[in-house]
């Protein structure tokens, strides 16, 4: 067998959204941040991404993690988020994923029952906090970076929809938050087809009628997510609970309840006087999986009020791979079909 390539992978999924980790094979990406080694792998070397993630070996389902050395003191490691279109900052499932990747194959040491991690993302650093029994990682709770609003009720013309009252904020990219009841949503799995034609719809407006800019990033910046939002209500504990679903580009749902975009709700949520510092939180998916969540603490991100938002949910490790590419296959960075992918890209 010959080989141009063999890249080690451990399957994960965190709530039911996919996010697999790459642990061997592939050698840190230059630059002096995680953001900068983003950039370059986006801008120098995508074929990464598209090898992985792209058909034969992936689907516009799957993540990927890449797991780098810390570029800060004081950091456990590193992970470069890789998804169907593009490179996120921050991702709440995927952090999830690789708390439990780390722990569960002895890349970082479990200590029971609880092991505490600082990761470095593109986004910025995160804490994590692992419960840990019997070798196994059940549960992983994320403090979030800041999560702020940009826009409260922008008025957007979208094609086919009219004028729609959308909220954009920041809980690790930026999210269109739009009521889905008011659209005729009933947050039903058969509805995922509606939603993701008419998310990607309304993202284009937003990003063409709203442009937004990370105040302390500007190369953060463009509304990338489409969420769709359920009335808040308190469950028989009195907890408040909102499902949601976010429309993930070119085409899917996100399967867990969105840690980014639940962040990003939160602080919409705050900013309305709606939730407060330390109020729990119930942000359940589609498929019915849940986030647990909190705002922990208030903070600025450059000069715009913002949270911290608290994320628990848990991941499972699915199996262990060796993606390989042979010098003749015709398809080294993969290919995609509207058939599946909503758009080819």
């Amino acid at each position: 067998m010959r080989m141009d390539r063999m890249i080690t992978v451990v399957g994960c999924h965190a709530e039911g959204e996919v996010g697999r980790v790459i642990t061997g094979g592939v050698l840190p990406p230059p630059g002096k941040t995680l953001f900068e080694q983003k950039r370059y792998l986006e801008t120098e070397a995508d074929e990464l991404r598209r090898l992985l993630l792209f058909e034969p070996r992936g689907g516009m389902f799957v993540h990927a993690n890449l797991i780098v050395p810390p570029t800060q003191p004081g950091v456990d490691a590193g992970f470069i988020i890789m998804e169907p279109t593009d490179y996120p900052p921050m991702s709440g499932s995927n952090s999830m994923c690789v708390v439990t990747v780390l722990l569960e194959t002895g890349m970082v040491e479990m200590a029971e029952p609880e092991t505490r991690l600082v990761l470095e993302t593109p986004g910025g650093l995160i804490e994590a906090r692992a419960e840990c029994r019997n070798g196994k990682c059940e549960r992983v709770t994320v403090h979030n970076v800041p999560s702020f609003v940009s826009v409260l009720d922008a008025a957007v013309e979208v094609a086919g929809l009219g004028t729609l009252s959308v909220d954009i904020a920041y809980g690790g990219a930026f999210f269109a938050l739009v009521d889905g009841p008011s659209l005729g949503f009933h947050f039903t799995p058969d509805e995922a087809r509606d939603f993701v034609e008419m998310g990607e719809t309304i993202k284009a407006a937003v990003a063409e009628q709203h442009p937004v800019v990370h105040p302390e990033n500007p190369d953060i910046h463009t509304v990338t997510f489409t969420e769709f939002t359920a009335p808040v209500q308190l469950d028989r504990n009195g907890i408040k609970t909102g499902q949601n679903t976010v429309v993930i580009s070119p085409g899917k749902l996100d399967r867990s309840p969105c840690g980014t975009g639940t962040s990003a709700r939160l602080a919409v949520l705050h900013a309305r006087g709606q939730i407060g510092t330390g109020e729990p939180y119930r942000s359940t998916s589609i498929i019915g999986s849940v986030f647990h969540a909190e705002i922990v603490a208030t903070a600025i991100a450059g000069d715009r009020p913002a949270i911290v938002p608290s994320l628990s949910g848990r991941a499972w490790i699915t199996g262990f791979h060796q993606y390989t590419l042979d010098p003749s296959d015709p398809y080294p960075q993969g290919y995609t079909l509207s058939d599946t992918w909503y758009r080819a890209l």
